[in-house]
């Protein structure tokens, strides 16, 4: 018998209140929405990669839909499935993003000076 997901409602995420310690939205999967007492609203998923209990932060509501959400948890049981860790998945594409960007800015300057002198 597998486990019911996708508990929640677009209703109950937007009605969610801060209560005086953070509390958690369970939407199944692993998914979960985390309401911080301040009124902060933070999807999270928790997931298992080599034997160790971890957490893949997905973002903050309303920028992150919880239609986004699922998606983004769906994605991630994805690479667990291929053997992949998403969260380390995600720093390597920062961190490979990071190295791009300065490549690709000083390739659009030399253009520009190219162009100018």
């Amino acid at each position: 018998m597998s486990r019911q997901t996708n508990k929640l409602t677009a209703t109950a995420v937007k009605t969610a209140t801060p209560q005086a310690k953070p509390i958690r939205l369970a939407d199944g999967g692993g998914l979960y929405l985390e309401v911080r007492t301040t009124g902060s609203k933070y999807w999270r998923m928790k997931y298992r990669a080599g034997g160790k209990e971890k957490l893949l932060a997905i973002g903050t509501y309303p920028a992150v839909s919880l239609a986004a959400a699922r998606k983004a948890r769906d994605n991630a049981k994805q690479q667990l499935a291929e053997g992949t860790d998403p969260s380390m998945a995600k720093q390597l594409e920062r961190h490979l993003g990071e190295q791009v960007s300065p490549n690709t800015f000083q390739l659009v300057a030399q253009e520009w000076l190219e162009r100018v002198h």
